[in-house]
């Protein structure tokens, strides 16, 4: 082959290669360029789609991790926008509930400077009413107390073996008089009387607290019963009360805090409306879960499981 034709075939590759070359920097710059506008789209939060996020067959890895990180920032945009709504009901919740027994306080002791101290026939009837909205107050403050440290994971937690028939009984002793107030009577059922479960004590006395108070609370009559079930490695804890029930519509939102089902109801016979969100993350804290049955007119039943010592 003379030199010329060489000299010519080798002009034409050099060109063909450098021509290919330069579309294919072409195509990776606008590649790139697509993927940085992309990467700014997400980052300054622009309104896109998921489906949006499309580049070449060859960056199918780079277009996955993208998708990725899209969905993960709108996530992260949706869960800020509900913490951002939870604080501020949380914030109107407490405002409101601290404002009932603070203004009722108020009003009994303007009251009586007002003159009613010297009347004996309703003196000591308005310091008994303020001084019974003092306590709703101070057990308002220490369940927000409460909720505060185990929803920002300062709940510190000691768990030990503990008899459970025992510990119940012991709660039961505290709570017995009011049930007996109301006429109501609590019963035990137990398998075994000498089981022990691992907790932590004074956790658990809350839960029991909690849950015994409501079913006092929302009973007129009848008995309410503290049962003990084997459950495999765990015991199943129940706390069945005769009372007005819950409706099955409000069930799944029980355990929200300041929820109330009969509102109206709930503020005659008091309570913080945060007792059952307590005893929620109490009972998750421990590896359990909290449920509940209840009908309309024939009570409800909350259990709850702790591990036994095998």
């Amino acid at each position: 082959m003379p030199f010329i034709h060489i000299l010519f075939l080798s002009a034409i590759i050099l060109i063909a290669s450098w021509a290919l070359l330069y579309f294919i920097g072409i195509n990776r710059r606008r590649g790139i360029e697509k993927i940085y506008l992309l990467i700014l789209a997400i980052k300054n939060r622009k309104q896109i789609s998921v489906d949006e996020i499309k580049l070449d067959p060859n960056l199918e890895i780079i277009e996955t991790n993208l998708k990725a990180m899209f969905k993960k920032n709108q996530e992260d945009l949706t869960n800020m926008k509900r913490l951002a709504q939870a604080r501020t009901e949380f914030l109107g919740n407490v405002s409101h509930e601290l404002r009932t027994p603070i203004f009722s306080i108020q009003g009994f002791l303007e009251t009586l400077l007002n003159g009613a101290i010297d009347d004996e026939k309703v003196n000591r009837r308005f310091i008994e009413k303020a001084m019974t909205h003092t306590k709703n107050l101070d057990e308002l403050l220490n369940d927000l107390i409460d909720i505060s440290m185990i929803e920002s994971g300062q709940m510190r937690m000691l768990p030990t073996y503990f008899n459970i028939s025992d510990f119940i009984i012991s709660v039961i002793e505290e709570l017995e008089s009011i049930a007996t107030e109301k006429g109501l009577k609590i019963e035990t059922k137990f398998y075994d009387k000498e089981v022990l479960v691992f907790g932590d004590k004074d956790k658990i006395r809350q839960v029991f607290v909690n849950l015994i108070s409501n079913a006092i609370r929302y009973s007129d009559e009848g008995k309410i019963i503290i049962e003990i079930k084997d459950h495999k490695s765990k015991v199943a804890i129940s706390v069945k009360d005769s009372g007005c029930g819950i409706p099955e519509n409000a069930l799944p939102r029980i355990f929200e805090r300041f929820y109330r089902v009969d509102k109206a109801r709930s503020k005659s016979i008091g309570g913080t409306g945060l007792g059952l969100a307590i005893v929620k993350h109490i009972t998750e804290a421990h590896g359990s879960k909290i449920e509940v049955k209840s009908k309309v007119g024939k009570g409800s039943t909350f259990t709850f499981y702790l591990r036994k010592k095998q």
